[in-house]
């Protein structure tokens, strides 16, 4: 059974997140998956096979919390976008299917996706 969710805007957005992730699911490429909270932004690298976790970065992170001076805002998500084609590099993968998980494309999360591009990473 289903539970209702009251607040609309949580509602949308996961809403938007089942529309997105049904298209992702067929692909055999490693997912790009944002997730994006009032203070830090989120991104990790998973297997579109197993579902596992391949590597992640954030404004969390220890190597980039010291060079932010603050973590919610578009520059702190240009960095995590760097950080995120880095770790990419690493494990060999340069193509990606970016998953923005129900936000839209917009400010932070597109921030993001064109940093990891321009650092790298195809999508």
């Amino acid at each position: 059974m289903r539970t209702r969710i009251r607040d609309p805007r949580r509602a949308q957005r996961e809403a938007r997140q089942g529309r997105v992730r049904r298209r992702l699911v067929t692909s055999q490429r490693p997912r790009l998956t944002v997730f994006r909270s009032a203070k830090h932004i989120y991104a990790q690298l998973e297997d579109g096979v197993t579902g596992r976790t391949l590597g992640g970065a954030s404004t969390r992170s220890p190597a980039l919390r010291g060079e932010l001076a603050k973590t919610g805002n578009v520059a702190a998500a240009k960095r995590v976008g760097r950080a995120i084609a880095e770790v990419a590099r690493a494990r060999g993968i340069e193509r990606v299917v970016f998953n923005r998980n129900g936000f839209l494309y917009h400010g932070r999360v597109k921030a993001l996706a064109e940093a990891a591009r321009e650092a790298g990473l195809e999508f």
